[in-house]
């Protein structure tokens, strides 16, 4: 909006004034008041409401009137639609998370969010006991939510920032002992034992495992290629994909009815085994094989990056065992379990002041230094 013939302001005949503007589309809008420049009441002028209009075009964080009372929920009914062509175990996660910013923010105009009401909020949910994980996702989500309000003219600001964001927290993996593991193998029903091996000695996540066909394992070469997920959807990302070799051992133990199913964990009926039937397994038996509380089965992945770790492989192949998309996923989860770095730290600079020292003193003794 440029120039005078896009905003203008003009005293009517009953002696009050028509302040008008058009938008960017080229509709106009009007207001009618009392006063074109009222000192004692300036909200109330003419001037007033132009200058503000025309100071948020200037600024970019104009909104067309017409969309400036849009609720958070109608909007989050609004971002669903759009969002649901993604697959569907990222949309049900979407709709979650959805329901509990609705559930704080529903009925507020979409302009009305502050910041202070966002971090108001993300310290409740934490008062509350919800996990620094879940709390940093739904902030996360928020986030997204409004940023896209943002892009679509419906919003002029985000107000959710790193300022506002709780964090993620770095609470430490628990690493199961290989007796754990075993024992956790023993109690599942029989049929939930090759999860575990695929778990603990392979690293495949929990989707992965369900999604996994007798014709994606090569036992005679031991190579794992997870290909689909629960319950026959592609991986997310080439990364995902990455084969993993596994050792005669494990393939042994993985070849036993292999070759009489369709995939290598289902239900003796012949089904797919889906993935809430596995985590309720787990969670039934960890305790009797001494796991902690909110030990899950796709905890497994940090006892298969434990063994590669110990075992003295660089952060290069841990991270491409792993799958993880960078190196860095994988040093913020397990730079605890790379060994010696404190030592390592003491001897490399301890060994440079030992080198000084002893040529200093052969230099006093009129010796040659090394």
């Amino acid at each position: 909006m440029t120039g005078s013939a896009m905003a203008s302001i003009q005293r009517r005949e009953n002696g009050r004034w028509r302040a008008r503007y058009r938008d960017d589309a080229g509709k106009e809008h009007a207001r009618h008041f009392t006063y074109k420049n009222n000192p004692r009441h300036p909200d109330d002028s003419a001037q007033h409401w132009l200058d503000k209009v025309t100071s948020t075009v200037v600024t970019g964080t104009y909104v067309d009137p017409r969309t400036a009372k849009t609720t958070v929920g109608q909007w989050c009914a609004t971002w669903l639609e759009g969002y649901a062509t993604r697959r569907p175990s990222t949309v049900r996660q979407a709709r979650v998370h959805v329901a509990k910013i609705v559930e704080a923010f529903g009925p507020m105009p979409l302009q009305t969010v502050r910041p202070s009401h966002v971090k108001a909020w993300t310290a409740r949910l934490k008062a509350e006991g919800a996990a620094d994980s879940y709390v940093y996702a739904l902030h996360g989500r928020l986030s997204q939510i409004l940023g896209d309000a943002v892009h679509d003219g419906v919003l002029p600001r985000n107000p959710c920032s790193r300022r506002t964001s709780p964090g993620a927290g770095k609470q430490r993996p628990y690493v199961a002992t290989p007796a754990q593991v075993w024992a956790l193998h023993d109690v599942v029903p029989e049929h939930l034992r090759a999860a575990v091996l695929l778990g603990a000695f392979a690293g495949l996540r929990t989707a992965e495992v369900c999604g996994l066909r007798v014709a994606d394992v090569d036992l005679m070469r031991g190579v794992v290629s997870p290909t689909v997920q629960w319950p026959a959807e592609p991986l997310k990302t080439e990364t995902s994909r990455t084969p993993v070799p596994i050792p005669n051992e494990l393939a042994l133990l993985l070849a036993e009815g292999a070759d009489e199913r369709a995939w290598m964990v289902e239900q003796p009926t012949g089904e797919q085994v889906p993935p809430w039937q596995i985590d309720r397994a787990v969670r039934a038996v960890r305790e009797a094989v001494g796991l902690p509380e909110g030990f899950r089965f796709h905890d497994l992945r940090h006892h298969y990056a434990s063994l590669l770790i110990e075992a003295g492989l660089s952060v290069k192949v841990v991270q491409e065992r792993l799958r993880h998309a960078s190196a860095k996923t994988t040093l913020d989860t397990y730079s605890h379990l790379f060994p010696g770095t404190e030592e390592a730290t003491r001897s490399a600079i301890g060994a440079a002041i030992t080198e000084h020292v002893a040529s200093v003193q052969a230099t006093s003794r009129g010796l040659p230094a090394d």
